[in-house]
Formats: structure tokens, sequence, C-alpha cells
């Protein structure tokens, strides 16, 4: 099968390519200039949505992923450079949301006969399992605040805010919205201080065809840099880029990683 891949910002791209790869599929990568920092066979500009379907049919693929970060504030940045058909996706977007935004992109898009395929299948190994990924267990504080978060995050989540919160001493201290995970943790440790801890969760009814939740090394330089010392991530529906690195660095920094 030929799939198309949209590249983002990340690993993620990358390791959908290498698995898809190694189950006999070829793969086409796009990527946007400013933004994606994989490897890519070919570039566009952001908004230039009627250049990637020109792109995808040229190559004779119908079959799309798209994986890797788009930062929600690029919305406010770059309307100007979009093309005709990025505006209309635009103005049939319901509201200004992540979700709502990726869906309105998808129908349109498959209004042109594409299809989008779920890349579940392929990135099933590097989702984060249930209970402790390392030797290191939460501290029963910290499994207090990664409980009392985790409510807390889904319901956010399911407003399509955000999918991390900072909790210290069971109170919210920071939530994630356009800035992204790394901003929110670190403005978490400028507010509170040491001993925060990190719960990233997915929508309640999680299209892993859509903004998926990941974290990365990335993730636990952020909580180091604040003295936290846990991650709670929901198992099963958050991605782990780089996983053998990422437990690697968790236990040198003593940050307990925990599936909910």
């Amino acid at each position: 099968m030929k799939i198309g891949l949209i590249a983002g910002w990340g690993e993620l791209p990358s390791v959908f390519r290498k698995k898809a790869s190694e189950k006999g599929h070829e793969v086409f990568t796009i990527g946007v200039r400013g933004i994606t920092d994989s490897y890519c066979d070919e570039k566009i500009s952001l908004g230039k949505v009627g250049r990637l379907v020109q792109i995808f049919q040229k190559k004779g693929i119908n079959k799309l992923v798209m994986l890797g970060k788009f930062e929600h504030k690029l919305i406010f940045s770059h309307f100007i450079f979009m093309d005709d058909l990025a505006r209309e996706i635009l103005r049939n977007s319901k509201d200004r949301r992540p979700e709502s935004l990726i869906r309105a992109f998808m129908d349109k898009l498959e209004s042109l006969g594409f299809e989008f395929i779920d890349p579940k299948p392929f990135l099933e190994d590097i989702l984060a399992q249930q209970g402790p990924m390392t030797d290191l267990l939460p501290s029963e504080e910290a499994m207090q605040d990664g409980l009392f978060g985790f409510s807390i995050a889904k319901q956010i989540a399911e407003l399509d805010i955000g999918q991390t919160i900072v909790v210290k001493n069971k109170s919210v201290v920071s939530v994630e919205a356009m800035e992204g995970t790394q901003e929110t943790i670190l403005r978490a440790g400028k507010l509170a201080g040491p001993g925060c801890r990190v719960v990233k969760v997915a929508r309640k009814n999680q299209d892993f065809r859509i903004d998926v939740p990941t974290v990365g090394p990335d993730t636990l330089e952020a909580i180091k840099k604040i003295r936290g010392d846990a991650l709670f991530l929901e198992s099963g529906k958050v991605y782990i880029v780089n996983k053998e690195r990422f437990l690697m660095l968790a236990k040198r920094y003593s940050i307990a990683v925990y599936g909910l």
C-alpha cells in the first residue's frame, strides 16, 4: 500500500515511516517548511493545501496519515499565506479548536477522494503501558496528585483545550492551551517550584487519526528543569517517541513514569 504521510514537528512521523516500511508499505512524506524537522520527500509552505493535494494526486496516493505537532497558534500568524483551499477549510471549521480544524481539513480532503487511515496499528509498541514503566515508583504523594489530576485532565482534553496539566499538592498549577506541553510544564515550575507532577491524557473517545498526545525526551527535559518528580500518562492512549532513550532518561533524572 502507498501511504502519504503529512509530517509535523517531532520524531513521530519518522517512527511511523520506519514501522510502515518494515511492514512492506511505501511511504511518501510531505513536510512543512519551518515546522517539520524529520526526513521528507518534499516540503511545502504552511497553508498551501492545494499544493499538497496536487503532489499526492500526482503520486497516485489516496491513503493518508497525519502525524507530528502543528502548533495551534499558527492559525493566527499564517492566515495571509493560506491558499484558497486552506481558507475554505478554515471557513468550514465550526470553530478554531484543534480537533475542529483537523476534522475540517480531513473532511475536505476526503471529499476530494483521499482517505485518512488509523496509524495506531503501526505504533502499538510505543504506546504508554499501564503501571510503572521503570523500576522507579511514584511516591504516595505523587500518586495522589496523579490520580487527582487525571480526571481533571480528561475533562480539559474533552473540551479540546489541551492534553496536559501540571499538579502539585492536589492543586492544578498549569493547564496546556496553545503554548504546548513544554511551555505548560515550565510555567508550572515558575508558579509552584519543585515537586510538580505532570499528567498527559487523550480525549475520551480519541480518534487516533487526530492529534494523538505524544511525549518524548524533551518532555522529561522540561520536567527535570522544574525539578518535577513524576509523569503520568494515559495507558494505551499516549505515544512515547524514542521510547528506549525516554525511559533511560527518566531513570537518570529520577522521574517516575506511570501509566494510568
